[in-house]
């Protein structure tokens, strides 16, 4: 069955960027106006992180939203296809970043939010990063479309570790060089082994692992911010917070990379993942303030 589906998905790749923007179009108009695909946690959400914002503004940032949503998808089928040198043309990194922490002993660890596209951002780092890239993925419960985003996203070279395998064979990949990308602002499933911080003026929990992996592994961290420059193109810009994540107190690079996410959110909000319930903790601020980081 999978060389079927793949088939099909391949044979789409194939066609022209235009025409696939013209399907993703007509797409958008069925998921946003039709079917409304959690359109009242996007609008939630938005109301939460910019109460300043008119109903139209938080409306029209929704619907780019939406645009971006649906872009995303199209672009990773066309993405099964794509050349390197037509890749190269649509993707731009300032790399020398991440490569000029190579020549030193540690290992690095990428943070960045929810941003779009992610699936250009995988492809793009693993395609010229002087470290093997590896990145964690959740396994879909279908088979035929996880062994199909799997080829997709080692296609230039990623080391993919499922999610729920990470914390016991990650150190089979610590052996050797590596730069791992994670995200700073994933949920966690248990708000109270959690830090908590303010995120868009509300307290919400993040989850500890990429603060604590740093410091156990005395990794440098670099903060990944990628971005739409226009239809089909986009920018990934890295950051250097710190080669000694041990300096800082706990809770405080987390804090830090959460603001991180916040200021790119703020500029490009249709640029983030709405549909994802960011503060679905909060109601239980109280329960767990003494988990409170003190503001930097």
């Amino acid at each position: 069955m999978y060389p079927i589906v793949y088939g099909i998905f391949y044979l789409l790749s194939l066609l022209p960027w235009r025409v696939l923007y013209l399907i993703s179009d007509g797409l958008y108009l069925l998921v946003y106006y039709i079917i409304g695909y959690r359109k009242k946690v996007v609008f939630q959400n938005l109301e939460i992180a910019f109460p300043e914002k008119t109903v139209e503004e938080r409306t029209r940032i929704a619907k780019d939203f939406y645009h971006n949503f649906i872009d995303s998808f199209i672009e990773t089928i066309k993405l099964l296809s794509v050349s390197e040198t037509s890749f190269r043309k649509r993707f731009t990194v300032n790399i020398e970043v991440l490569n000029d922490l190579y020549a030193g002993k540690q290992n690095v660890q990428i943070v960045a939010g929810h941003y779009f596209n992610w699936e250009f951002a995988n492809l793009g780092v693993s395609l010229d990063s002087k470290f093997p890239f590896i990145g964690v993925y959740m396994p879909l419960s279908n088979k035929i479309f996880d062994k199909l985003i799997y080829k997709l996203r080692t296609k230039f070279g990623t080391l993919l570790v499922p999610a729920n395998e990470f914390k016991n064979n990650f150190h089979f990949y610590a052996k050797n060089r590596y730069a791992l990308g994670l995200v700073a602002d994933q949920n966690p499933g248990n708000p109270g082994k959690a830090y908590w911080t303010h995120f868009f003026g509300k307290p919400a929990p993040f989850a500890r692992g990429p603060e604590k992996g740093a410091k156990m592994n005395h990794t440098a961290i670099v903060y990944a911010n990628f971005y739409k420059v226009k239809r089909g193109y986009y920018r990934l810009d890295f950051e250097l917070i710190t080669t000694e994540p041990n300096e800082y107190a706990d809770g405080v690079l987390t804090q830090l990379l959460v603001r991180k996410v916040e200021d790119s959110v703020r500029k490009m909000p249709a640029n983030y993942l709405w549909s994802h319930r960011r503060w679905k903790w909060s109601h239980e601020y109280e329960k767990y303030k003494h988990l409170m980081v003190e503001q930097m």
